[in-house]
């Protein structure tokens, strides 16, 4: 089991997950290596970071940028490349740590 499918059912069993996410398409808001912590929600909105899947593809952290009440969810990273419409939104960050700082989010 690679780490999306296993974030993937730990969101819809214990309804949150933890998964550390790779790249620069989220700089400055999140950086390369960041820990995410994922909590599955009723209620997606723009701005929110998910973890979804976009025609056929996990997207681990990138944006909703426009939503759509036939089409779903437009993805796209913080530089503006759009990956495409969604309806499948498996949870959102609620926090992501940086070597062992809160980068995004905050602790409850």
């Amino acid at each position: 089991m690679n780490k999306y499918e296993r974030l993937k059912t730990e969101l819809e069993t214990v309804g949150n997950g933890k998964m550390k996410a790779f790249g620069d398409s989220m700089l400055p808001i999140l950086k390369n290596g960041s820990l995410l912590t994922f909590e599955k929600s009723d209620d997606y909105q723009i701005g929110d970071i998910v973890f979804c899947k976009v025609k056929g593809r996990y997207i681990d952290a990138h944006k909703i940028i426009k939503t759509d009440k036939s089409k779903g969810f437009l993805i796209a990273n913080h530089h503006g490349f759009e990956n495409g419409w969604t309806k499948i939104i498996y949870g959102k960050v609620i926090e992501a740590e940086f070597k062992n700082q809160i980068i995004y989010g905050k602790r409850e």
